[in-house]
């Protein structure tokens, strides 16, 4: 009897035994929360993050193709569905119009912009620190050169780049048969100036070839890459990119009929 009595767990024992026993599992939750994680609710979780990320992945793609269409929408290439533009050929009007820059304006923009005539293909050499090089690239030939020398000031070597991408540009939107632009002409020294004054009377002794920022383009002479064009289909796309760049004030031309060539100084 005496036993039992000892052994009996009384209300007051009962109590404090649970108490205990809930402070300690709080104490384990707060510690190692993870623990009373519902599994459940650990998988719903992980399923809304994955549904997410798929989400902000749809919206990538779909900004991309977006961002990809109005590209195509802007592009000179490509129109709006896709499909490759094709423009048609506009021209100028007249070309002793539209291209008159006489010598005078010409002269006035090479003594502004240019270099102090070259006395000789030697001088020329020793004149890198002003003058670049240029010679046969992707978007131009040049042709032989026997009265100067491929050299400009880089103000109007990026000008004649600019002629010849804009021209292989046009080409290509318009579906004509890619050929090259021909440079004729370029820097004339002193010397190739009075050769060339002894059999072409209309040579000027001050040209403007003279200071590097002149260079003569062919009108009726190309570089195929595709196929040759016979027609003046390849001199009125030319015109349209002169007459561009010409009316964004970067450039006199005058258009040579007895040479065959467009006359361009840089401005």
């Amino acid at each position: 009897m005496t036993m039992n009595r000892k052994s009996k767990i009384t209300k007051k024992r009962f109590l404090s035994g649970f108490i205990i026993i809930t402070l300690f599992l709080a104490v384990i939750r707060l510690l190692f929360p993870s623990i009373a994680r519902d599994k459940r609710q650990g998988r719903y979780a992980g399923e809304v993050r994955e549904k997410a990320k798929k989400e902000r992945i749809t919206d990538s793609v779909k900004v991309t193709s977006q961002s990809t269409l109005r590209r195509m929408q802007l592009s000179h290439f490509f129109n709006a569905d896709g499909s490759l533009k094709k423009n048609r050929i506009v021209g100028v009007r007249d070309y002793d119009e539209s291209f008159p820059d006489s010598q005078p304006q010409q002269l006035d923009a090479a003594l502004r912009y240019g270099v102090k005539p070259v006395a000789s293909r030697t001088d020329a050499e020793k004149r890198k620190n002003e003058l670049v090089y240029i010679g046969s690239n992707p978007y131009y030939d040049m042709k032989r050169l026997n009265s100067s020398v491929p050299y400009l000031v880089p103000r109007a070597a990026i000008l004649l780049q600019d002629i010849a991408r804009n021209f292989m540009d046009s080409l290509q939107t318009k579906g004509v048969p890619l050929n090259r632009l021909l440079v004729s002409s370029v820097l004339r020294t002193k010397e190739d100036v009075e050769k060339l004054r002894r059999h072409n009377h209309n040579a000027t002794e001050n040209s403007c070839h003279l200071y590097g920022t002149t260079f003569d383009i062919a009108y009726n002479k190309y570089a195929s890459i595709t196929r040759p064009v016979r027609n003046d289909t390849l001199k009125w796309v030319l015109s349209e990119v002169l007459n561009d760049l010409r009316s964004q004030g970067r450039c006199f031309i005058k258009h040579e009929k007895h040479q065959g060539c467009f006359h361009i100084t840089v401005r």
